[in-house]
């Protein structure tokens, strides 16, 4: 490949190219990033101040709200500044640097909702042994693991992903670097990373969703065992996490897997969007909005602050 040819950067499309209305999508993004950094902000400060919010269940939610405001903040800035600016161009080192932190935020993000259902399974159809089994050291040991899988994970598909040679197009047709754009664009043979990317997704997202599944099985099967009131109170914990589930694995298994083509898709940028801002933008209305206790403790903070300000 000639020097002529070497792509040194990439540039990112946006959802619309029209002057009159290409304003709307960065407002509706930076709404939607605004809001979602402002409710997992506040949950993380109400599971952090209200002591009786210092269980594992809100322990991983917790976290999970400081990921997602991490997961958000990979795309919806660069992609905001990009469309208001005109300037859509990425370097090859901030493509493979939002790549890789894409890719592990979803990762991790993906582990915490597994270990979220095992939560509510141990809490619902084990409740005597909950403080045994759900006890400091596993809650440690499960964030450690899901953190440190993420590199690995990341770190595989972006180094698999940027060892390929792109002299087709610099155009990835997404808002953000992805995998499957990419591929797309390599002159390279990319039959390792298609093959990869299927394995991958069926034991890493599969195991995961197999997990969940039999998880929420077992839960809706106690379930039908309880008194109408404590039914009604067990599915409005659980019905949530299966929504974000849903939504989550839905969306970047579609992605992920279909035929990359090297064309413009407003339908792929859509479901991009799906399991990259949906998913942390609703985590903190699903959970603070269905759950008693948390809406107290934001409360309490929101009060606090007012106080504090006065």
């Amino acid at each position: 490949m000639t020097n002529s040819t070497m792509v040194t950067e990439f540039l990112l499309m946006g959802f619309v190219d029209k002057e009159e209305i290409r304003f709307l999508q960065p407002m509706l993004f930076l709404l939607m990033y605004l809001a979602t950094l402002l409710g997992n902000l506040l949950i993380v400060s109400a599971t952090t101040l209200d002591q009786n919010l210092h269980t594992p269940m809100y322990f991983f939610l917790r976290n999970m709200s400081f990921l997602d405001m991490c997961f958000i903040s990979v795309t919806v800035p660069n992609a905001c500044v990009n469309s208001l600016t005109g300037n859509r161009a990425i370097s090859l080192a901030g493509c493979a640097t939002q790549l890789f932190l894409l890719i592990y935020c979803a990762c991790v993000e993906l582990l915490f909702l597994t270990v979220m259902a095992r939560d509510r399974y141990v809490a619902i159809c084990q409740p005597l042994l909950y403080p045994v089994i759900m006890n400091q050291r596993f809650c440690v040991w499960a964030t450690l693991f899901s953190l440190l899988s993420g590199l690995i994970y990341a770190a595989v598909h972006t180094g698999n992903t940027f060892r390929l040679s792109f002299c087709r197009s610099n155009v990835i047709y997404q808002f953000f670097c992805d995998i499957p754009p990419l591929l797309s664009i390599s002159c390279s043979d990319t039959f390792n990373n298609i093959l990869l990317l299927i394995v991958s997704d069926i034991v890493f997202c599969g195991g995961c969703f197999f997990f969940i599944t039999m998880s929420y099985f077992h839960i809706f099967s106690t379930v039908r065992k309880f008194p109408t009131r404590e039914r009604g109170k067990a599915f409005s914990t659980c019905v949530p996490h299966i929504l974000v589930v849903s939504v989550f694995l839905i969306t970047i298994t579609y992605v992920y897997l279909k035929p990359s083509v090297a064309s413009e898709t407003i339908q792929d940028m859509i479901l991009s969007s799906f399991y990259t801002i949906v998913p942390p933008f609703l985590n903190p209305i699903i959970y603070s909005l269905r759950n008693k206790q948390v809406k107290d403790a934001v409360r309490k903070v929101l009060i606090n602050f007012v106080s504090g300000k006065q």
